[in-house]
C-alpha cells in the first residue's frame, strides 16, 4: 500500500471500498490456496524499477511450477539465458522491489499479485535456500537452463479480479511468426 493511493482512494471517494479490499483480499503472505496456484501456474509477469524508478515490465515462463513456493514467506524463480540486456536483474539489482503477477487464462480466469523484494542467487549459492530433496528437484526441472534464480521475500499477496481478463484457448503446434528477433523491424540499418 503506498500514500500515494490513499491520497487518490481519498480524492475519490474510495476508501470504503478500499478498506474493505485490504481487510478481505491481501495477505502478507501466499497461502495454501494461493500456493496451490503459483504451483499450477506456466508463466507471469514481473515488474521492476530500477533506483530512479524506472520501470521494466517483463515475461517469464517455464515448465509447470517453474515457480517456486520455499515457505509461505518465500517464492523462487529459475532466469533462464535470454537476450543478454539483464534489464530485470539489473532493477533488482539496484532496486530489490519486485511485484510479480500470475494470470489464469484458460481454466479459472484469475490473477494472483505478489510483491516483495528480491534477491538475486547464482545456481551454486541456491543450496542455502531450500532442503536437499528440493534443491534436487529445482535443478532437474531447470534443466540446466537456469542460469541464476530470483529469490522473493513477499510483502503483500492479493487478488486480481477475473472482470477484465480474457479467456484463450492452448494451442499446441508450430506459430506462424517471424523467427528474426527483429519481428517489429527495429534494428538499426548501417547506410554507410
Amino acid at each position: 500500500m503506498s500514500h500515494g493511493e490513499h491520497i487518490l482512494q481519498d480524492m475519490y471517494g474510495t476508501t470504503r471500498r478500499a478498506l474493505a479490499f485490504y481487510d478481505n483480499q491481501m495477505l502478507d503472505h501466499v497461502n495454501e490456496e494461493m500456493q496451490h496456484f503459483i504451483a499450477a501456474q506456466e508463466m507471469m509477469f514481473i515488474a521492476t524499477a530500477d533506483a530512479g524508478g524506472n520501470c521494466d515490465n517483463s515475461f517469464r515462463a517455464g515448465d509447470r511450477g517453474f515457480v517456486r513456493v520455499l515457505d509461505e514467506t518465500t517464492l523462487m524463480y529459475p532466469e533462464y539465458r535470454g537476450n543478454g540486456v539483464m534489464a530485470s536483474l539489473g532493477n533488482i539489482y539496484e532496486n530489490p522491489h519486485i511485484s510479480l503477477l500470475f494470470i489464469d487464462f484458460f481454466t479459472h480466469h484469475i490473477g494472483l499479485h505478489v510483491n516483495g523484494r528480491a534477491d538475486i542467487i547464482e545456481s551454486d549459492q541456491i543450496h542455502g535456500y531450500c532442503d536437499a530433496k528440493t534443491l534436487s528437484n529445482i535443478m532437474e526441472e531447470a534443466d540446466g537452463r537456469a542460469e541464476r534464480f530470483v529469490v522473493i521475500r513477499v510483502d503483500e499477496a492479493y487478488i486480481h479480479c477475473s472482470k477484465h481478463i480474457p479467456h484463450l484457448e492452448k494451442r499446441s503446434g508450430p506459430l506462424d511468426q517471424k523467427k528474426s528477433g527483429d519481428f517489429f523491424n527495429a534494428r538499426r540499418k548501417n547506410d554507410k
